[in-house]
């Protein structure tokens, strides 16, 4: 199916792309600048701002719980944003709708972001609060239960690489890995995949993006061989928790997250590759006001339910 129009409408209103060097500060207080006020934001029963004290340092979560209980299944959250952009404001209303849908307080994670801070401190961050949840469940209100991550775009890459750290290092506890439109090979050869080829213009995130985009992180250390950086190239993907692979039909990075799906399957794992059409990369964050993209929440809500 064609672009939904929708989200064809907004592209045409985007200006052309700035000429020259990337300015991660202009583009954060940009990206702020569109976050609606709270009283405009999807309501909760609760919504708390924390530090989580880690070993990776102090970490700034938002905790949100949906309803009055007891005790909740936890659900950690990595935005995306190109390990440079994003923050708990930027995607506070997907955390919103996360825990809306699903029913599970949801603990999302204030990394620390490139260029600013070197690989792998944003990794070390989402890993170090992802313990740090289980490790603190009982003043979180953990039933003990669901213990899932959930990303979307680099946030997804990190929730891949969470669950295979956490597998090597012998923590069992995470139950699920949902992963929205992931990074998964961050090697951006052209050849290495179709949807690098065809959906290189023209809808929202193009290949020639790619590069630019993801420089800030590459260049504080993070090297696409990497399975930490690249989790699609991990060559034993057994063992990791069941997933969730939601892709977008006109995203540049489909098919590594299908791959990457596939892959899990062939190792034994349990996986869920889920292709929403007429989407471009983004839409969870920006699009799921749309009734047929905002049903992203409730499958994954599905898929959570499934153990």
């Amino acid at each position: 199916m064609p672009l939904h129009p929708e989200i064809a409408k907004f592209l045409a209103t985007l200006p052309p792309p700035p000429q020259g060097p990337l300015d991660p500060v202009a583009m954060r207080a940009a990206e702020e600048a569109h976050v609606p006020p709270v009283e405009e934001r999807l309501p909760q029963f609760a919504v708390e701002d924390l530090t989580a004290h880690t070993v990776s340092g102090d970490v700034p979560v938002r905790v949100y719980t949906p309803a009055a209980a007891d005790s909740h299944g936890l659900l950690v959250y990595f935005h995306g944003g190109a390990f440079f952009l994003g923050s708990l404001e930027t995607h506070d209303q997907v955390a919103r709708s996360l825990a809306k849908e699903t029913g599970l307080k949801v603990v999302s994670v204030g990394y620390r972001r490139a260029p600013e801070a070197a690989f792998p401190a944003g990794l070390d961050d989402c890993y170090a609060v992802t313990r740090w949840a289980a490790e603190k469940g009982e003043s979180l209100g953990w039933d003990g239960t669901t213990l899932a991550l959930a990303g979307d775009s680099s946030g997804g890459t990190f929730v891949a690489a969470v669950a295979a750290r956490a597998h090597d290092e012998g923590f069992d506890r995470i139950t699920h890995q949902i992963l929205y439109y992931p990074s998964l090979d961050l090697d951006f050869d052209e050849g290495r995949y179709t949807s690098l080829r065809e959906n290189a213009v023209g809808y929202g995130l193009e290949t020639a993006g790619l590069k630019p985009f993801n420089a800030f992180y590459l260049g504080s250390g993070a090297d696409p061989a990497d399975p930490l950086v690249s989790p699609v190239k991990r060559k034993d993907l057994s063992g990791l928790p069941p997933a969730l692979v939601v892709t977008a039909e006109f995203d540049p990075m489909r098919d590594e997250g299908e791959l990457y799906g596939r892959r899990l399957r062939e190792a034994g794992a349990a996986a869920t590759v889920s292709r929403y059409e007429g989407a471009g990369h983004g839409f969870v964050q920006h699009f799921s006001w749309i009734p047929e993209y905002h049903r992203v929440f409730t499958e994954t809500r599905d898929f959570l339910a499934r153990r």
